[in-house]
């Protein structure tokens, strides 16, 4: 009983806590220790139908989105598959991208296409419908390519069965192989219903003027085709109206609401804080703020309060102090930015809306352009042509050199902080221009098509 009593006692030696291991992100940047990462599963060839090997690779493409890299190999008779499935959310537009191919150079660009796109060249009059062919990472060149290698798959019976069939094919082969020439200039358009795709910029962070990006709203269709349902209104709703005045909007001032959500960096489970709160001389917005407790991850994130204004706005502010660096700016998720000075443009879905700092909107744009897609870059041209970007931006930041930071938001629902006396006019270096909407704006926004009377009858 001695024993028992002196082992149980206050001098026992308790044992260490384990620290808790934090679960590693599931979709990582592209690096070479992530070959220890890919899963293997058996799975039956498509060609014999013996046993193969199919490897899976989760990892993000920087500058641009999550995927899956899938690669099949089969030992049996050697035939391999490579594919690309998207791994992140279907975006709010389709994307529709338009590269003029003026050289053999731009044959090299890197194309990341999702199931859900289409490809066509006017110039041959060559379209490859959606989901007729699997997702791929892949080069300018590697589509024509594959296209050709598709027509030529069943030539030699065709000759025998269709001679005049196969004729035409092989006629229409030879225009497809002098693209790969570049003799003249063609157009390639990528359009994507999901706004899963992409075509590099061999020339960023600076705008490339044979690069066309647009964006557009998916019609009920595509949204069907891609698996989203609008509710039936004959159906009983899940979500129930809340009463008239049950709750005023004056309630939730001051209230910060939760919501679950998953982590944009790695998918995992996580919560998202939302505040609404009131910017004086400009409007009412939607803080959003998400911390992932797997990865680490943080985001901010500042949605419109209001709707749509009359006119869209553009600012010009110029930096040259560093009290120009402290002004505080709410750039919406509509806007653009631009310096003119650097040649560069950046995008309004690039950058997400956010309330900070002209310094920290400079930061933000900084960090998305060092990023590892030019470090990991075979092409050392494009690597020095980066660094030398980066240290130009760098004297910008340490004021240096003057610049003019532009932002241009269709919507309206960007804010600069003014510095004069009178906080509604703007100060000496910043100028504040509104304008109307072009068509392509309104269509952009979504405006064209919707009816704001009269909408009652329709439902």
């Amino acid at each position: 009983m001695s024993t028992v009593s002196a082992a149980s006692g206050s001098n026992a030696t308790s044992p260490p806590e384990e620290t808790p291991v934090r679960p590693e992100p599931i979709f990582r940047e592209i690096n070479a220790e992530q070959a220890e990462e890919v899963v293997e599963i058996e799975s039956a060839c498509m060609r014999c139908f013996q046993t193969g090997v199919t490897r899976l690779l989760p990892t993000k493409i920087p500058f641009f989105r999550e995927v899956v890299l899938m690669s099949f190999k089969c030992e049996e008779c050697g035939y391999i598959n490579n594919e690309m499935q998207s791994a992140s959310e279907i975006q709010k537009a389709g994307v529709r991208i338009e590269l003029l191919v003026q050289c053999v150079a731009d044959l090299n660009r890197r194309v990341v296409r999702s199931d859900n796109s289409s490809v066509s060249i006017p110039e041959v009059e060559l379209e490859i419908p959606v989901q007729s062919q699997k997702g791929e990472v892949t080069t300018v060149e590697g589509i024509i390519e594959r296209t050709i290698t598709g027509l030529t798959q069943d030539q030699e019976k065709r000759r025998i069965d269709h001679p005049e069939a196969a004729a035409s094919i092989d006629a229409y082969i030879e225009r497809l192989q002098l693209l790969k020439e570049v003799t003249t200039p063609f157009r390639l358009i990528l359009e994507d219903i999901s706004g899963n795709s992409f075509i590099e910029n061999p020339l960023a962070p600076a705008s490339d003027p044979q690069l066309k990006t647009s964006h557009f709203t998916r019609t009920q269709e595509q949204n069907e085709q891609l698996g989203l349902y609008e509710q039936n209104h004959d159906e009983q709703h899940l979500l129930k109206p809340i009463a008239e005045d049950s709750w005023p909007i004056e309630n939730l001032h001051g209230e910060v609401l939760q919501f679950p959500t998953n982590c944009p960096n790695c998918q995992a489970p996580c919560e998202t804080n939302m505040k609404l709160t009131n910017i004086p001389h400009f409007k009412e917005v939607v803080i959003m703020a998400t911390v992932c407790g797997s990865c680490g991850h943080k985001t901010n994130e500042v949605k419109s309060g209001g709707g749509v204004e009359p006119q869209g706005v553009r600012f010009r502010v110029q930096i040259a102090s560093k009290e120009d660096l402290t002004r505080d700016v709410l750039k919406s998720e509509t806007c653009s930015l631009s310096i003119p000075e650097l040649d560069l443009e950046v995008g309004p879905h690039a950058l997400c809306g956010r309330f900070t700092t002209v310094e920290g909107l400079l930061a933000a744009m900084r960090d998305q352009l060092d990023g590892t897609f030019f470090h990991d870059s075979a092409d050392e041209t494009a690597k020095q042509q980066m660094q030398r970007f980066l240290e130009t931006f760098d004297d910008v930041s340490n004021l240096k050199r003057v610049i003019t930071l532009v932002l241009e938001d269709p919507a309206g629902n960007t804010y600069v902080q003014s510095l004069s006396d009178d906080d509604a006019e703007p100060d000496d270096k910043l100028v504040v221009e509104r304008y109307d909407r072009s068509f392509e704006d309104n269509e952009e926004l979504g405006l064209n098509d919707m009816k704001t009377e009269g909408y009652e009858q329709d439902a």
